[in-house]
């Protein structure tokens, strides 16, 4: 599996691009070149989106259909890419879509919420308290932000360096050169998009009745971010799991390791066999889970370690790697391709770091 341009040439290029709009990132450890529509269960559908022009990823989509109503989950990031969807669903029911749920604030997960609301005006967009203030209070700037993309794009070209000062070679430019050419397309769209918050949100659980086919909203704890939610559909035994759970290699910069930790088991806990995580390939056991939350429990232990030795930050991010080295981390997640070999040591690195941060400041 090839992987996203930020991936592929490491998260300086995503940095570069989005540090303008946001103090954080996005996720996805996949290139998707192609839009594809997979039915899952009567009444249950998965859309995965094709990056941007820009390369920027675009999340998975779960559209829920009962005998009343038809609930979403994630709105995607493109404009056009979110009309596509809609059109979609109209194939498949008649019924509008009540209710659509943001499982985090990532951009490439919410953006899309005001062209549901432009074609369903009753519409309730739900989400966790904090996504819902995030989404509110930070996100409406990413639009406005979003040109500052190109100069920083340029300004690596012009200087052959990154953000780090590291010289780029003739692949990473080509890559570079790629996402700039792709920022008109996408720049052009936002000039009529904005953000819309939730308008309904809920502290720990929502449970609704699309029609003989119930839906639980469960916030089990904070992991990717602060406010983190999964769809469970009981009767039919399916979570839709935002970046909870991401494939084929998990998400880990920023966040809250510790506390994505005990999420995950949560999830794991759920009496579910079919889990749509907020990319890449839906997994139908708990097995991918369970290796998540082995990689994460790992890198905390050993982080606590260094830290119970006094060791500094810049001194754990030597050391952690080099004592988890022997487990084979790498090759189970990514397995023998380079790119998402790559991605793996970029989104190592930023667990280390963030679970570092996090325990330290217990």
């Amino acid at each position: 599996m090839t992987m996203s341009i930020f991936n592929s040439i490491s998260r300086a290029l995503f940095t570069v691009g989005l540090l303008a709009i946001s103090q954080f990132s996005l996720a996805d450890s996949t290139v998707t070149k192609e839009r594809t529509t997979t039915k899952l269960a009567e009444g249950i559908y998965e859309i995965r989106h094709p990056d941007a022009p820009d390369t920027f990823p675009q999340g998975n989509t779960t559209v829920i259909i009962g005998k009343r109503a038809v609930l979403v989950v994630d709105s995607c990031l493109l404009p056009s890419s979110t009309r596509q969807d809609i059109a979609q669903i109209r194939q498949w029911t008649s019924l509008p879509v009540t209710y659509l749920v943001n499982t985090h604030w990532h951009f490439d997960h919410t953006l899309g919420n005001a062209t549901y609301a432009e074609a369903f005006p009753a519409i309730q967009i739900i989400a966790s308290r904090p996504t819902q203030k995030i989404i509110g209070d930070y996100n409406p700037g990413v639009l406005t932000r979003y040109p500052s993309r190109a100069q920083r794009f340029q300004q690596v070209l012009d200087t052959g360096k990154d953000l780090n000062g590291e010289t780029i070679g003739e692949t990473v430019r080509k890559e570079y050169e790629k996402a700039l050419a792709g920022l008109g397309p996408v720049a052009e769209e936002f000039k009529t998009a904005h953000q819309l918050a939730p308008n309904v949100s809920f502290e720990h659980e929502l449970d609704i009745d699309l029609g003989d086919r119930p839906v639980r909203i469960l916030f089990l704890g904070r992991a990717n971010t602060a406010g983190d939610t999964v769809v469970y559909l009981p009767n039919d035994k399916l979570v839709a799991t935002g970046d909870v759970l991401d494939h084929p290699v998990p998400y880990m910069f920023g966040g809250f390791p510790v506390d994505f930790v005990n999420t995950l088991r949560e999830l794991a806990a759920i009496d579910a066999n079919i889990f749509v995580p907020g990319h890449g390939d839906v997994q139908h056991d708990k097995t991918y889970i369970t290796q998540v939350i082995d990689l994460m429990q790992s890198v905390n232990t050993e982080v606590e370690k260094e830290i119970n030795d006094g060791k500094t930050l810049e001194e754990a991010q030597t050391q952690v790697p080099k004592a988890l080295e022997s487990k084979g981390w790498k090759e189970k997640f990514a397995g023998k391709n380079d790119d998402d070999q790559s991605f793996f040591d970029e989104s190592f690195a930023g667990l280390v770091k963030s679970s570092y941060n996090q325990i330290k400041a217990r």
